[in-house]
């Protein structure tokens, strides 16, 4: 009996490493707007790739055995090619365009999307409570989005929100395939891998490809070196806690389990843009983040009938 006692928590943990990676994703997008305020897209994608990467380099001679052993190469490629690299390069551009507040609206998609995936792709069946999950917290999200105070900096909304639509179909992908090759690599492989391929893809297209855009203003008086410092954040902690912890969780729960996490995106990026951006956080915002949430937990809960699985399959 005493052997078994720390099964509950042990069950509890891949949950919260998912909540502390949203929070961790969450400071991304103010880190990543300070970026952009002094750097193009391409400039703050290839440096945070690079950082992560020389993070990541002590990984490298396990994976490169791991990977003549296991072997699934092009599975590996795809998931790279997913996310980090379509992934980022559809949502720098989408924050460019659309406000923080939308682009969250879109965000809130990806669990259904991820459910749909998994569905296809692992045979994974979703219950109508979790459905019924997604929608309270998808529903909270789109009151999140439309309680948010105006902005000036939305250029053209429209192609933004397409923008972070693509980037979230280009996560759910990411999300199966992870899912998939969790047996054979462990989520610090997998993610060594994303910031591998991540970095050799950003710094091709800087070297290769022109830019034009022009820093973004963000109404802040910033020091010079704060759109680098972003940069290292982004690559060292960002990447390391944030897709370590979300492959951890992904490793131990259904894609469709770990993409709901991400509903708490944009509750945890409002509270970091209140706090470190000085955005305005109506009382109505308040309400809406706690529709998410108890969206999210209502997706998660499975009672006792359902306690020695993490999924159905």
């Amino acid at each position: 009996m005493a052997a078994s006692a720390p099964r509950p928590f042990s069950r509890l943990v891949p949950h919260l490493a998912l909540l502390t990676a949203m929070c961790v994703w969450s400071t991304s997008y103010v880190a990543l707007r300070i970026a952009l305020s002094g750097l193009t897209p391409l400039q703050a994608m290839a440096g945070r790739m690079l950082v992560a990467s020389l993070v990541f380099a002590p990984l490298w001679p396990r994976l490169f055995r791991d990977l003549r052993r296991h072997g699934h190469l092009g599975a590996l490629l795809l998931m790279g090619f997913c996310e980090p690299c379509c992934y980022f390069l559809f949502e720098t551009h989408a924050l460019r365009l659309t406000t923080a507040s939308q682009a969250g609206m879109v965000v809130s998609l990806l669990p259904l999307i991820v459910a749909g995936v998994a569905w296809v792709a692992l045979g994974e069946r979703i219950s109508g409570r979790v459905w019924l999950g997604f929608a309270l917290a998808v529903g909270g999200v789109v009151w999140l989005s439309l309680a948010a105070a105006p902005a000036d900096n939305a250029a053209d909304p429209m192609l933004g929100n397409a923008l972070e639509a693509l980037a979230m179909l280009c996560a759910a992908f990411y999300t199966v395939i992870a899912r998939r090759l969790s047996p054979l690599y462990n989520p610090m492989q997998i993610t060594a891998a994303q910031s591998g391929l991540g970095m050799l893809f950003f710094c091709l297209l800087l070297l290769f490809l022109p830019e034009t855009s022009r820093p973004i203003s963000l109404g802040l008086e910033l020091p010079a070196w704060a759109p680098w410092a972003s940069v290292l954040y982004l690559g060292g902690c960002v990447t390391f806690g944030g897709y370590g912890l979300y492959n951890f969780g992904v490793n131990r729960l259904c894609a469709g389990q770990a993409a709901a996490y991400t509903n708490l995106i944009p509750v945890f990026t409002l509270l970091f843009g209140v706090s470190l951006l000085h955005e305005v956080f109506l009382p109505s915002q308040y309400l809406a983040s706690v529709l998410v949430i108890a969206g999210v937990l209502l997706s998660q809960w499975r009672g006792n009938t359902h306690a020695k699985e993490p999924c159905k399959k």
